[in-house]
């Protein structure tokens, strides 16, 4: 079972570097806020495996809903291109 989980692990840390490597590049904002969006969510994951149930639930609600509706609004009243 722990040979499972690392596996888990290690793509998710994968993931998670890819992610954010995403984010920084895009010049579109919105599509870079979803992208740390799901680094969140990921992260939400990894505190779930780690036995953190009330950290995991913390970060999905304040890291992918609060964040990102914060930022998609944010985005909506400037530009949506970075130049």
């Amino acid at each position: 079972m722990s040979t499972i989980i690392t596996v888990i692990v290690v793509i998710g840390a994968l993931f998670l570097v890819a992610a954010a490597i995403y984010a920084v590049h895009k010049k579109d904002l919105v599509v870079a806020t979803v992208a740390t969006s799901v680094i969140s969510l990921v992260l939400s994951a990894f505190y779930f495996i780690l036995q953190a149930p009330d950290v995991a639930l913390t970060e999905a609600a304040i890291g992918v809903a609060l964040t990102t509706i914060i930022f998609i609004v944010i985005i909506r009243n400037t530009k949506r291109f970075e130049d």
